[in-house]
């Protein structure tokens, strides 16, 4: 039998590290598992699971008590060779995962699995059970490696340590809830075991962790702004106009409706009510009245586009200051960084978080240790689901599944906030079986939506005249021009390309053709235009729909789905301040829309605008519009809950998921690094010089753009642009000329454009 009495001194290692001065430090490895143990229990008892959590961070490192590995770490570390490192896969690196894993299932048997997934991935993340993608990494396979544990030596480990009882506590959400489970258990075994290394490793790190303020600290910040922004209005005599009216009371609803229990709500206002500020102040307010019975210790601000990202989290850096809001996503300006900002992206421990859709679902449904090690931070916390609409279709099952588990389970407040709500209900067909499950139990946070929504028409819409009878670009561009300040919004970046070079000059371009500094700097000067009362010209595709604070008189919409058709009037007359109401024309491009999911939309609001309704965005459209678009696609197109199901030996393919759950599909697109501006010219030579540095890499995030593979390679040939020396993954411009000033990276576009280039 394995153990040492308890009263034995065991000098083990965990880990080693050399302090400046040259003496060695030796972390205890029975110290670590059990600091790691009491750090992931803690971690845990936020969903009633701390028993379970407790062991695995006890029988994380059993391995490292082989003499295998004792002798690997002594000899890496420096302790028999100099200037040598633990870190880095040094050759000859011991596996030390699989013992524990084999452990745990020789003491409880097929329960012992759900410990042995934590255990086994705790480096190399979730493993699959038994999967031909993975192969020899399935966890039914490194558990038959019994001589991993057999090679421990007697009596190596204590017996406080080896001897635990089977925990009692049951599984969050049964059998269909096992797969977010386990992925919670395993976030809080690899937060805690990251968090005690580094604390042995680098205190200082670890310090510049702990200064984030609390939620209820922020709340009266945020009291104290809003009174200064009224004070503001009535300053500048704005106070009393019908939209500023109708936002303070958007906003005073939210804050009476935040004493409801947590749960799942909805918050449906029009474009231009007010919805960022109103639902920060619903989930401030909230965390405070459950701030006893739930704990709420974080919000978690999800947005669907990263062009429009920053301008959310400048909102709540005007409010809070710049270093109490962390942005977590790609296209992220490393200068916005502090230190304590970037680790707290790594496991999301701040009060507000401000992050894409791709990070926080991805993540949800990840196997990788970085994705999942922040998971545990999302209980008892106020997700914002911004713009709700635009959650993917493909993959909107196993999410609407997952937001059901965490609203349930792990005390979860989910707020869909959206001008366009979508149809999220369970749905069933004409012979009562389910055709999709729906969310559970959604409360509205407006008392009447349908009088919000009146309060608020700002526009008329015109709609075409006959669906099958498309305007040609040179028609367009001559109507648009009786325009003097005008936005056109098509479909895709061919056409957005198409139409701009029909216009005057003078007329701006905004697609994903251009890197994100490139459009930030464009919407810049298109808001201090409309500001100064100039004139302005704007052809653009859907990026502006969502977020993009824009007020045009007259904007001009391709025909496509009614939410972004919404989408587009909430750029028209925003601010109400015309005399009438705005203008917005929906007309029919002299292409449908690429097939899949930007034609399904564009046929589903045929299909609800086939009588010629006399208000084309009324409310109730709305519902019929998403249950007929929702009908089209697989909700579940890549069989996420085929792969996440739980066998009856607890069998889950846990890597084949996460492989499967992508929202944007980077086998078929890579990012080129490209010759923006002056910035952008010196960041690639750097990039050339040094290579890819991590501060360096996100700072080119802003100065890159998205492209399919037969253009990288037509782009290769032509020599327009080339792979970084050693790092054949990565790709810059050569010269000056692929990058134009007005329009971005010049491509010979192709006829078929994936949505998700555009949408995240």
């Amino acid at each position: 039998m394995l153990g040492m009495n308890d009263k034995q001194e065991n000098l083990a290692l965990a880990h080693v590290r050399q302090s400046d001065g040259g003496v060695w430090h030796k972390h205890l490895l029975d110290k670590h598992l059990r600091d790691v143990a009491k750090l992931a229990a803690d971690f845990a008892a936020g969903f009633d699971s701390s028993d379970w959590a407790s062991i695995a961070g006890l029988w994380h490192d059993l391995g490292k008590y082989s003499t295998e590995f004792q002798r690997y770490i002594q000899t890496v570390s420096g302790y028999d060779r100099e200037n040598a490192h633990i870190e880095g896969g040094a050759p000859g690196r011991v596996d030390h995962s699989t013992a524990g894993a084999i452990y745990a299932v020789r003491q409880f048997d097929k329960h012992g699995r759900i410990l042995a997934y934590l255990i086994a991935g705790h480096h190399a993340g979730l493993p699959d059970w038994d999967s031909a993608d993975t192969g020899r990494k399935a966890l039914s396979f490194r558990l038959e490696k019994s001589q991993l544990l057999d090679r421990i030596p007697t009596q190596a480990i204590p017996q406080n340590i080896l001897m635990q009882s089977k925990p009692p506590s049951k599984v969050c959400g049964g059998e269909n809830g096992f797969h977010l489970w386990v992925r919670m258990l395993f976030s809080c075994l690899v937060d805690a075991d990251f968090l005690d290394t580094e604390f042995f490793m680098d205190k200082g790190k670890n310090q510049a962790r702990q200064q984030f303020p609390a939620l209820a600290e922020m709340l009266p910040i945020f009291n104290r702004a809003m009174e200064a922004k009224v004070a503001q209005l009535i300053v500048e005599q704005s106070a009393e106009t019908p939209v500023n009216r109708i936002r303070a009371d958007v906003l005073a609803q939210c804050r009476k409706q935040a004493a409801l229990s947590p749960g799942m709500f909805s918050l449906t206002v029009p474009t231009g009510g007010g919805k960022t500020l109103s639902s920060l102040a619903f989930a401030l307010e909230h965390a405070k009245h459950h701030s006893k019975d739930h704990a709420m210790r974080r919000i978690i601000y999800a947005i669907p586009y990263t062009s429009i990202i920053e301008q959310t989290a400048d909102v709540f850096r005007g409010i809070f200051g710049r270093d109490d809001i962390v942005e977590h996503h790609s296209n992220f300006d490393v200068d916005r960084e502090t230190t304590r900002s970037r680790l707290a992206a790594e496991n999301w421990d701040a009060p507000l978080i401000v992050t894409t859709n791709v990070q926080l679902f991805e993540s949800l449904f990840a196997a990788r240790t970085s994705r999942c090690r922040k998971l545990h931070n999302l209980v008892n916390s106020v997700i914002v689901l911004d713009e709700a609409q635009l959650l993917p279709p493909e993959f909107l099952q196993p999410i609407l599944d997952t937001l059901n588990l965490l609203t349930t389970h792990y005390g979860v407040t989910i707020v869909l906030s959206t001008a366009t709500q979508p149809a999220l209900n369970t749905v069933k067909d004409n012979f009562g079986r389910t055709t999709r499950k729906g969310l559970n139990n959604v409360r509205e946070i407006i008392a009447d939506v349908d009088g919000l929504y009146a309060d608020l028409e700002r526009v008329e819409v015109q709609i075409p005249a006959d669906f099958n009878q498309p305007t040609d670009w040179e028609s367009l561009a001559a109507e648009l021009c009786h325009h003097d300040t005008v936005l056109a919004i098509v479909n895709t970046r061919k056409d957005c390309r198409e139409l701009w070079e029909l216009m005057p000059k003078g007329t701006l371009h905004l697609s994903a053709l251009l890197c994100g500094a490139h459009r930030s700097a464009i919407i810049a000067d298109i808001k201090e235009r409309l500001k100064c009362g100039e004139a302005v010209r704007v052809i653009s595709t859907q990026l502006v729909e969502a977020g993009v604070d824009l007020d045009f008189p007259v904007v001009y919409r391709a025909l496509a789905g009614l939410d972004s058709i919404a989408q587009a009037a909430g750029r028209c007359n925003r601010e109400g301040a015309l005399k009438g109401k705005g203008k917005v024309v929906v007309f029919v491009p002299p292409k449908p829309a690429p097939r899949g999911l930007l034609r399904f939309g564009e046929d589903a609001t045929k299909d609800v605008w086939h009588k010629r309704p006399e208000k084309p965005l009324a409310r109730e459209l709305f519902t019929r519009y998403f249950n007929r678009f929702l009908s089209m696609p697989n909700l579940d197109e890549h069989d996420i809950a085929g792969s996440l199901k739980c066998g009856s030996g607890l069998e889950v393919q846990f890597r084949t998921a996460a492989e499967k759950f992508r929202l944007i599909d980077d086998r078929e697109t890579q990012a080129v690094f490209v010759r923006y501006n002056a910035e952008s010219n010196k960041l690639i030579q750097q990039l050339n010089q040094i290579g890819p540095k991590r501060d360096l890499m996100r700072k080119l995030q802003r100065h890159s753009v998205t492209i399919y593979r037969h253009d990288l390679n037509r782009l290769l040939q032509n020599g327009d642009i080339k792979a970084i020396e050693n790092y054949p993954d990565l790709y810059a411009q050569v010269g000056d000329t692929l990058y134009h000033k007005k329009t971005g990276l010049l491509l010979a576009e192709s006829p078929i454009l994936n949505p998700s280039t555009l949408a995240f």
